[in-house]
């Protein structure tokens, strides 16, 4: 049985080699991840969450480089850089289609095991960072003035 540390790179690695499959192996069936875009919940929606983010980015890779060592969770800093030519979903469900425009977004991720697996996964990036590369602008919503 892999260490937490272990884990970790072992669903990172699978996300570079864009095997959701595998990466899912490392998961408990009841698993949550929990990240700016939202919370899902099982590997059902854990698997749609890592598919969409590779079918809007299919270059998609993440670059660790800082590992916090401690026993649990785990933390891991990382970058994840990718070229948009997919669609991506935007939170309020509009689907903005490929830009070309290449994305280095810097984030961490805190990782609970239990038994071998996955049970929390929790990343943390600046959504704002992301979606400024990615063109787009925020809008004020009523008056707030």
């Amino acid at each position: 049985m892999p260490d937490v540390r272990d884990l970790v790179d072992l669903v990172l690695g699978a996300l570079n080699d864009h095997d959701v499959e595998r990466a899912l192996r490392h998961f408990s069936s009841d698993a949550v991840l929990v990240s700016p875009i939202g919370v899902a919940e099982g590997h059902g929606e854990i698997a749609w969450y890592f598919e969409h983010l590779i079918k809007g980015f299919p270059d998609l890779g993440i670059t660790v480089w800082h590992k916090v060592t401690c026993e649990d969770p785990m933390f891991t800093e990382w970058t994840m850089t990718g070229t948009h030519t997919g669609p991506f979903l935007l939170p309020r469900g509009e689907v903005l289609d490929g830009t070309g425009r290449r994305i280095a977004v810097r984030g961490c991720g805190a990782c609970a095991v239990e038994d071998g697996l996955v049970i929390t996964y929790r990343d943390y990036f600046d959504q704002l960072e992301l979606y400024v590369q990615l063109g787009l602008s925020l809008e004020l919503a009523g008056d707030l003035v």
